[in-house]
């Protein structure tokens, strides 16, 4: 949220970083997954909510790992690497623990 170019400036390298509308969709998903946490951590012991609020944050790890897919050819290749490793292992933690949170 303070300084999103150090962290976008591995993901999506130096120059893109600079940018400042990249700022402003760093914070944009620092928020989200502030909110998607919060609200994990809200419900997990709802037997109907937490499940699902698990999936839609597994849902969106698995969109932000696919969205540097998709732009690979203009980021750098550890990058594009490091956010398919951690946003796809996000993914499918998410979506095993909606899974044993739904059928306990």
């Amino acid at each position: 949220m303070i300084a999103p170019e150090r962290v976008t400036a591995r993901w999506l390298g130096e120059h893109n970083a600079a940018l400042p509308v990249v700022g402003d969709l760093a914070r944009g998903l620092a928020i989200r997954d502030i909110a998607l946490g919060v609200a994990a951590l809200q419900t997990i012991d709802d037997p109907v909510a937490g499940p699902r609020i698990q999936a839609a944050a597994a849902a969106a790890d698995l969109v932000d790992a696919a969205a540097t897919v998709l732009a690979r050819r203009h980021l750098p290749a550890k990058g594009v690497l490091g956010t398919v490793v951690i946003a796809g292992a996000a993914a499918a933690a998410g979506f095993y623990f909606a899974h044993v949170l739904a059928h306990p």
